[in-house]
């Protein structure tokens, strides 16, 4: 499940994304729509009679640039498609989704002071750490927050009361509720002691939110420096277990790409997102991995693919380690629109030093990626072919990658 786009080029991408091409990986989008709407030479005002005469015409020079313009556009939209397709939907460089290369990371904050009652102080500052945003059954997530001044000193902070309690709307019933008890004695969540920083630890199958489906905030209001002040975090639960991991993994070189299938028991059928984090030899993310299909109840395998010819370009050190796997069952018209598997946090799985030589170096090809590249050479053809009839005595710039074959 589950950022980015830039210059005109990625604005025609960026409408690829609505027919499903950067999220869905589905071939069965409908049918692609010329990406570029050429600009038009202004229309010449009519002479008398309702004929269009030569003096009425744009000056030449004013209208090849304008067609000039359209073919770098075309050409732009052309190349830049034919590029970022090479790789398929479920495997692509990391350096894409930066946000993605370690999702188990803490999110951390730093904000200035918000005052109970309202306002904010700017001279305390108030930092927050959570472990993590989904939590699948049976997890739990750990909180902290400290205040420290505008030099970064830590300032004497008092915990009044920390409230959880589950989010409800439309005047439903308030969700159940629990309190947290924050301290920084050096346990548990609080890895040491009397250092300022206050931590706790929410676990929902523990408590009264054991069977909450949704969104938790808990409230923290404390005090610092003679003011009242508050901090929240929020987290989404899903109780229940549409599906679990069973710990085994597999590789496979198929069809010049590696493939790691991991086994799992999936409880409810239904579409499945699953992302893994793929490392080279030397712990360097390059790729992420994922699946988007539909699973079957009962004992399935779930295929994380790294593309060969992404493995050609980037040549990583091998062998490959599939890390930080997580997992969910999509839920249409659902509010979480998720139900979660419990996440495989660190390493899964480590292959074997294959070769980069035996994985495959052509790109990407589908039905859906054919589709797109000809509607785009179309419109780079009929761009080309309209700047050489405005002056077929100048010829046509370089192109700026492979040309498409003229129909």
């Amino acid at each position: 499940m589950r950022a980015d786009k830039a210059l005109l080029a990625a604005l025609a991408i960026a409408a690829l994304a609505a027919v499903g091409w950067l999220a869905a990986g589905d071939d069965r989008a409908a049918p692609a729509q010329p990406a570029v709407a050429l600009a038009a030479a202004p229309s010449p005002a009519p002479a008398p009679g309702g004929r269009i005469g030569p003096a009425n015409a744009p000056p030449a020079p004013m209208r090849r640039q304008q067609l000039a313009q359209n073919l770098q556009l075309a050409e732009r939209t052309y190349c830049s498609y034919l590029a970022s397709s090479r790789y398929p939907h479920g495997s692509r460089p990391i350096a894409e989704q930066p946000d993605q290369v370690y999702p188990n990371a803490p999110v951390t904050a730093s904000n200035p002071l918000r005052l109970d009652g309202g306002g904010s102080d700017p001279k305390v500052r108030i930092q927050t750490s959570q472990s993590r945003v989904y939590l699948a059954a049976g997890e739990a997530v750990a909180f902290s927050l400290r205040a420290v001044d505008p030099d970064g000193q830590v300032l004497p902070l008092v915990i009044a009361r920390a409230l959880a309690q589950g989010m409800t709307f439309n005047g439903a019933r308030a969700g159940a509720q629990a309190q947290l008890a924050f301290a920084d004695d050096g346990r548990l969540a609080d890895p040491v002691a009397g250092d300022g920083a206050f931590a706790a630890v929410l676990a929902p199958a523990q408590g009264a939110l054991a069977s909450f489906n949704g969104t938790i905030r808990t409230d923290v209001r404390f005090s610092v420096a003679g003011r009242a002040g508050v901090v929240t975090f929020d987290v989404v639960h899903t109780p229940e277990l549409p599906a679990t991991w069973t710990g085994k993994v597999r590789e496979a070189l198929e069809d010049g790409s590696l493939h790691f299938y991991l086994a799992a028991d999936v409880r409810q059928a239904g579409r499945y997102i699953v992302s893994g984090r793929v490392d080279d030899a030397n712990g360097r993310p390059f790729a992420l991995a994922t699946f988007n299909d539909l699973l079957r109840a009962g004992p399935q395998e779930v295929r994380l693919t790294t593309f060969g010819k992404l493995l050609r370009d980037q040549q990583p050190a091998l062998p490959l380690t599939l890390r930080d796997v997580d997992g969910y069952l999509l839920k249409e018209n659902s509010d979480p629109d998720r139900a979660l598997m419990p996440r495989l946090e660190g390493r899964a799985f480590v292959g074997k030093p294959h070769p980069l030589t035996a994985f495959s170096g052509a790109e990407w090809q589908s039905e859906e990626r054919s589709r797109y590249l000809a509607e785009f050479g179309k419109d780079l053809r009929q761009a080309r072919r309209a700047l050489a009839a405005a002056d077929p005595a100048a010829p046509l710039p370089p192109g700026a990658c492979t040309e498409p074959a003229a129909n």
